[in-house]
């Protein structure tokens, strides 16, 4: 097997793990459930910890303030602890200790919630490129940026201490009031990006923006958001959820999350209490404002679109062109929209045409449809009918880390979990017909390490951001190049360094010459079954949907049909964008 920089050994992943630590059973911490071993027969494989049962008392329960991060929270993520603005707290509220610990882990542990690796500045050697009206300057610090005092004392508490490429760009950009489409390779800090801008801006606003809190036992409350952020999967829209927890801290901005399979009850009573910031999947959503007395949008500053083209592929166009044009007009016509995109398709600049300012802002992080050079890609033939036995030796083989494995089929994820199970090795599944609650157990085992092999489909693809996955495994190699690197990105986030690996046989020849072509501009081994592949001659990694492309079915030309205007002469990605030259305007 392939050495690899940053590998746990069996000792830290029983750190991250939770497995025995050996002290007496009289030390450890009241909230810790007693350890349910699952009798399986079959041999203990390497230093994995023993596969346990899951304990839904300990998920349903409150939790314990002195709980290491990574254990339950205690309820369902809509219904996560956030910070309850009180007016008698003034201009500048008070600290709340056990919150802070809750939402941003230990202090002096400066990766405790961000996890950036050593690796984190090979981020900045990312090409960028912009395109509007107005120049966008480029940041070199949070400081100066301009942002509230209290969200720079939140990205402080969340260990953000340099921001990434796409941090320093759409930040000054939403900042001067910009509507925006973006793309970044994953992993690249896409989330803090549009959330620090967004909330810095409200937090010396909401007083006059916001609506009035709800007087206790007042009856009939619609929630007015100022901010909507609409996502593909719940699991993505709960991520998102997290991050406005903290980025909201100590402000009187108040965040909610809703989306469908979790009780729609709570979320309602959520959103009674009053909401300023909504994250949302686009059912859901579309379902409470049908319904009438439950959420209007009529508040709205800022509609955020993220993983765009993910939800075009999943059929949410009409849900997002209704959401944009508004059946709840904002009073004042001043809304924000800005989208994030994988890629740039000519569906998602169209949306982007039909619905953002004419004056808006292009910022493109590194080539789009690329991977970067922190992901170890390896590829192996590995026969169909082989694979099972393939997977239990390569998690033998290797040292025990988090472990990620993509399938094609709910019914490949189900066979799988049962086969590494009965062979004691510590996993769990999900995907899409899994009851939402599965889901986040799943989710919830393998953040916190109780089982550190995961297997899933196409669900977990998009957008999740599970600190310690050190391995992906495509167990099922998907036929779409941009699939297959969204799915790699699920390790070697912010900086840290990761393994891929993927099984491929003669199923798989469709996607063969792109990963070739993907494999060669990270600098990766090509294996001797790809070497056929491999093109003669410079590489094109020109963006498919071009304004080329869209001058030949629109003759009207220009670029109001092609997102990115003429491409450089001799580089198709632009210019390196000019460094930062001072800070911006004080935009709170």
């Amino acid at each position: 097997m392939s050495d690899w920089d940053n590998t746990p050994t069996a000792e830290t992943e029983a750190s991250v793990t939770g497995s025995d630590t050996g002290e007496p059973e009289e030390t450890k911490k009241p909230f810790e459930p007693a350890r349910i071993i699952i009798p399986v027969d079959g041999p203990v494989v390497g230093e994995w910890n023993e596969r346990e049962a899951f304990d839904y008392a300990t998920y349903t329960a409150e939790r314990d303030p002195d709980a290491p991060r990574g254990q339950p929270t205690g309820q369902w993520a809509a219904s996560g602890r956030r910070y309850e603005w009180k007016e008698e707290f003034g201009d500048v509220a008070p600290r709340d200790d056990t919150l802070e610990r809750m939402l941003f882990g230990d202090p002096g542990d400066e990766t405790e919630h961000t996890g950036i690796g050593i690796q984190f500045q090979k981020l900045f050697k990312l090409d960028v490129n912009t395109e509007g009206e107005d120049e966008i300057v480029p940041i070199g610090s949070f400081e100066e940026a301009g942002l509230h005092p209290v969200m720079l004392d939140n990205i402080r508490l969340a260990g953000y201490t340099v921001p990434t490429p796409i941090q320093r760009y759409c930040i000054p950009a939403i900042l001067k009031g910009h509507d925006v489409l973006s793309c970044a390779q994953t992993g690249s800090g896409k989330t803090a990006a549009f959330l620090v801008p967004i909330l810095s801006k409200l937090m010396g606003k909401a007083k006059r923006l916001a609506a009035p809190r709800p007087v206790d036992g007042q009856r009939g409350y619609v929630a007015e958001p100022l901010v909507l952020i609409v996502a593909p999967t719940r699991e993505l829209v709960t991520q998102i959820f997290d991050e406005c927890r903290r980025f909201c801290y100590r402000s009187m901005l108040r965040p909610c999350v809703v989306y469908g399979g979790a009780d729609g009850v709570t979320q309602r009573m959520e959103l009674e209490k009053g909401c300023d910031i909504l994250v949302a999947t686009p059912g859901r959503l579309t379902d409470f404002l049908e319904r009438g007395k439950i959420l209007t949008l009529k508040r709205l500053k800022f509609v955020v679109i993220d993983e765009a083209d993910e939800m075009l592929d999943m059929g949410f166009e009409p849900q997002i062109r209704k959401l944009l044009q508004g059946t709840d007009a904002n009073e004042d016509d001043d809304q924000q929209v800005l989208m994030f995109s994988a890629t740039f398709q000519k569906p998602i600049r169209k949306l982007a045409k039909d619905f953002l300012a004419d004056a808006y802002v292009q910022i493109r992080v590194g080539r789009v449809g690329s991977t970067h050079e922190n992901i170890t890609q390896r590829l192996l033939w590995v026969d169909e009918h082989k694979k099972k036995e393939a997977i239990y030796d390569l998690l033998c083989t290797a040292p025990p880390a988090r472990t990620l494995i993509f399938v094609g089929h709910k019914r490949t994820a189900d066979n799988l979990d049962d086969y590494l199970y009965n062979l004691k090795l510590p996993t769990t599944s999900i995907h899409g017909d899994r009851t939402q609650r599965e889901r986040e157990d799943a989710l919830l085992a393998f953040r916190s390490g109780k089982c550190p092999i995961m297997i899933a489909t196409g669900v977990a693809a998009r957008g999740l951001d599970i600190k310690n996955v050190m391995h992906v495994v495509n167990y099922d190699l998907v036929q779409n190049i941009d699939e297959y690197i969204h799915r790699i990105g699920r390790t070697a986030r912010i900086g840290n360094q990761g393994l891929a690996t993927t099984f491929y046989n003669d199923k798989n020849g469709d996607i063969a010459e792109d990963l070739v072509k993907i494999l060669i501009e990270a600098g990766q081994e090509i294996p001797t079954f790809l070497e056929s592949y491999r093109p003669d001659g410079e590489i094109n990694f020109d963006e498919p949907n071009s304004d080329a492309e869209d001058a030949v079915e629109d003759p009207t030309g220009g670029v109001a049909d092609g997102a990115w205007g003429a491409p450089a002469a001799d580089d198709a990605w632009g210019e390196e964008a000019a460094p930062a030259v001072g800070a911006t305007a004080d935009a709170w």
